[in-house]
This record gives C-alpha cells, structure tokens and sequence, in this order.
C-alpha cells in the first residue's frame, strides 16, 4: 500500500508551487495552451492527440492508485487526522474535503470525454466543436489544480 500512497502523492516541488504541483496539472496546462491552435485553425494535428493520451495517462494513474486506496480505507489527505486535528501537511482536518477531490475527479473525467468527443466531432461540426476546446481544456486545468488543492488545504469550515 505504501507504494500505490507513494505513486499517487507524486509532486513536484517547483516555484511554481501549486500551480504545476503535479504531472496531471502540467499535463492539463499544457494541452491548454496547445489547444488554442486546433480552435484556430480547425484542424487536430497528431502531436495534439498524442498529447491528449499523454493527459489520459497522467490522470488514469493516479485515479486508479486512488480507487485502490479509498477501497482500503483510506481518504484525502485533508481529511486525515494525524493526531490533534491535524492533516499531514499541519493543516486543521476537513473530511469535506474528501468528497470534494472525487468530485474534481470526475470533472476531470468528464472533461477528457469531452475533448475526445469535440476532436472526433461526434456530437457536433468539428469546426464549431473545435471553437470550445480552449474552454474545456481551461476548465479541465481548473479541475486537475482543485483536485491538488483540496487534497493539501482545508476548505472555509474545517472539521465540518
């Protein structure tokens, strides 16, 4: 277990702190800025797609490491007490919390489901659909950045 904890607490201790704090939202960010081409131009290169699996993989793997955790017990680290109502980051204990990081999972989820419809034009016109990739990948980057900092910080009501 001490592994699948180690696999899915990955971060990165950048400057740029919570901002690029994990593989998942530099991935997300990424994607992001190269989205803005595809949108423009209405045209879907291969390096996009490849970079979308990339994004797939860096969310499946902590998602799964996740799943497998929180089937043995285990909650969001914010909502942990480590002892005197303290999370391991010495942040006052939220157990709000945890529901709040499944929930950014999903829309994580949601979102890649999303730009796979919008880039395989399923639902829509890809020239129209392709206008709103920015958008979802944007709102993804929120996600994945929210599911970082609600497993760290507590929310407005600690202990709630």
């Amino acid at each position: 277990m001490e592994f699948l904890r180690q696999l899915h607490d990955l971060h990165f201790n950048t400057p740029l702190g919570i901002l690029l704090s994990n593989p998942l939202v530099a991935a997300s960010l990424v994607l992001f800025v190269w989205s803005v081409a595809p949108a423009v131009k209405g045209v879907v290169g291969r390096g996009f797609l490849v970079w979308l699996r990339v994004t797939w993989a860096t969310f499946l793997l902590p998602a799964v490491t996740g799943v497998l955790l929180a089937l043995n017990g285990e909650k969001v680290a914010s909502a942990t007490d480590m002892g005197k109502g303290l999370s391991r980051y010495g942040q006052p204990v939220d157990p709000s919390r945890n529901l709040e990081h499944w929930m950014y999972v999903a829309f994580v989820l949601l979102s890649l489901f999303g730009i796979e419809f919008l880039v395989a034009s399923r639902l829509i016109d890809r020239r129209i659909g392709l206008r709103f990739l920015p958008l979802v990948t944007f709102f993804m980057y929120g996600c994945a950045f929210m599911i970082g900092r609600v497993a760290v910080f507590p929310g407005s009501t600690p202990g709630t």
